[in-house]
């Protein structure tokens, strides 16, 4: 048997960057969008913590969380 291992900790002295999480950010139906591959945008539908589908104009994205390159405007 062996035992569970602790979460590994960051030294502050260490050269390696810190784990990070990512930052969902709150979507509404209606919101302004810059995406950095597809431009800007109109959200259109949200899937609860999955996905925003955003309306480009010229084409439609289904866009993952945590909408990677994604920004509010």
């Amino acid at each position: 048997m062996s035992k569970a291992s602790a979460p590994r900790r960051h030294l502050p002295t260490s050269p390696f960057a810190a784990p990070t999480v990512p930052v969902v950010q709150d979507f509404a139906v209606g919101d302004r969008v810059s995406h950095d591959r597809f431009g800007l945008g109109r959200v259109t539908g949200i899937e609860e913590g999955v996905a925003l589908l955003v309306d480009f104009g010229s084409h439609k994205a289904r866009i993952v969380a945590p909408y990677k390159g994604t920004d509010k405007l």
